[in-house]
């Protein structure tokens, strides 16, 4: 197994190490990668010694497996270079998730859709990963009609420039406005604004949530909307979700499936104060689920609150998770 990470220097890069060693990732070869400026700069994992590489070279070692994370204009134009040659490309950005010709993927709901011909493969969007793997088992068993989304994503999600602005403005009150990767500060401040706006005054992380639990689910005429806020958080996105379903639902069943889903853990006992937090999440692979409460304004309305770390199964575990499936399956392997 020759496996290529490339944005190796990144946070999902970074968290990448961590997942691929805390998994046992089977790998013979390990290639990481990053842009020119980083090129031959050393990087330590598994406890050997690698110098990065840049993409020329790492498409002309025709890997295996090639992790991206690296931005979208990075995966546009380098993820075909890398499939041509054979590898099996898994994304993080947003280059290829709504590409009708590509799959998106959250494994515990439809990786037995992947082939050996997907060569490209999109990771979801962090936010749309942990809420659709909560409302999967519900969409199974009782449908969905509508989603009321609401998101509370840590800076984290942003980037490096956004960790550095937050612990500057936490440990100095302040920071340069060329430093800024927001146009505010973050520290003990909400921004009601993820990535860009478009003209019907949505962002694009809100209509990622809308577009991307339709392709994953399988389900065009689910009605959704949604508001994504930055906050404080140091690693770890929340939502809240108002779910209306298509059929009827018992509170209790809707906790028992949660708790007998994979990946998914039920927290939610209130007479102990007992809920899902991103403090308590952060490092951790699963999927938090409490608040489970039923709309009583709406005929089969539902409450959810979903929390998870949005670097590790919002990017990082779910993108090795794929790989772990595609080896599994004996899905890739460079032929070229």
């Amino acid at each position: 197994m020759k496996l290529a990470v490339v944005g190796i220097t990144g946070l999902v890069g970074t968290v990448m190490q961590e997942v691929l060693n805390e998994r046992n990732f089977e790998i013979d070869e390990f290639l990481p990668v990053a842009s020119a400026r980083s090129v031959g700069k050393p990087i330590q994992f598994r406890g050997k010694e690698y110098k990065i590489i840049g993409m020329e070279e790492a498409v002309a070692s025709a890997p295996d497996i090639a992790i991206f994370s690296a931005g979208g204009s990075v995966s546009k134009e380098w993820a075909p270079r890398f499939a041509e040659v054979g590898t099996t490309v898994i994304d993080n950005s947003s280059a290829w998730r709504m590409d009708p010709s590509k799959k998106l993927v959250v494994p515990e709901i439809n990786a037995s859709e992947l082939t050996q011909e997907d060569k490209i493969i999109a990771n979801p969007n962090c936010s749309t990963i942990q809420m659709v793997a909560a409302l999967n088992p519900i969409f199974a068993k009782y449908g969905l009609k509508r989603l009321v989304i609401s998101t509370y994503q840590s800076f984290t999600g942003t980037g490096v420039k956004a960790v550095k602005q937050y612990k500057e403005e936490k440990e100095k009150g302040t920071t340069d406005k060329a430093n800024m990767a927001y146009e505010y500060p973050i520290f003990e401040n909400c921004i009601p604004h993820c990535d860009v706006f478009y003209d019907n005054g949505y962002t694009k992380e809100e209509l990622k949530l809308v577009n991307e639990t339709r392709k994953i689910l399988g389900d065009q005429d689910i009605a959704i909307t949604a508001t994504a806020v930055r906050v404080p958080v140091d690693g770890g996105h929340s939502e809240s979700v108002n779910i209306e379903t298509r059929g009827k639902f018992e509170v209790e069943d809707i906790k028992n499936l949660m708790s007998n889903t994979p990946g998914l853990v039920l927290q939610d006992d209130i007479q102990n104060n007992i809920y899902p937090m991103p403090l308590m999440a952060k490092g951790k692979d699963e999927v938090f689920v409490g608040r489970i409460r039923r709309d009583e304004s709406i005929e089969n309305g539902l409450n959810i609150w979903i929390v998870s770390d949005n670097l590790r199964k919002g990017a990082a575990t779910n993108a090795v998770q794929i790989a772990e499936f595609l080896v599994a399956h004996n899905l890739v392997g460079v032929t070229a």
